[in-house]
């Protein structure tokens, strides 16, 4: 799996404004599995953002595939989502 990847994915997120981005790799646990063959590796993802206000989940899960752009062709097989605005997530839109 390529080094980097978690953080290349998080920089590219930023273009949805999170209040909180959390990106584990959770590669590991998957080794020997068909897509990590491939150099693809597995990661869970949970992002808060105001973007994803009156969105439903399909809408908001493109949003991320598309900041996320050819990471999710070639560096990322397998992505877990928890997407939420910051009422869901119990949080402040408003940074302290």
């Amino acid at each position: 799996m390529p080094e980097g990847t978690a953080e290349r994915l998080r920089a590219r997120l930023q273009r949805l404004a999170p209040t909180r981005i959390d990106v584990v790799d959770d590669s590991a646990r998957h080794a020997g599995h068909e897509g990590a063959k491939s150099g693809g590796g597995h990661y869970q993802l949970t992002l808060v953002s105001e973007r994803f206000r009156g969105l439903p989940r399909l809408a908001r899960h493109r949003l991320v595939y598309d900041a996320a752009g050819d990471l999710m062709q070639r560096e990322i097989h397998a992505l877990t989502m928890v997407l939420q605005t910051p009422e869901e997530a119990g949080v402040s839109p408003f940074p302290l």
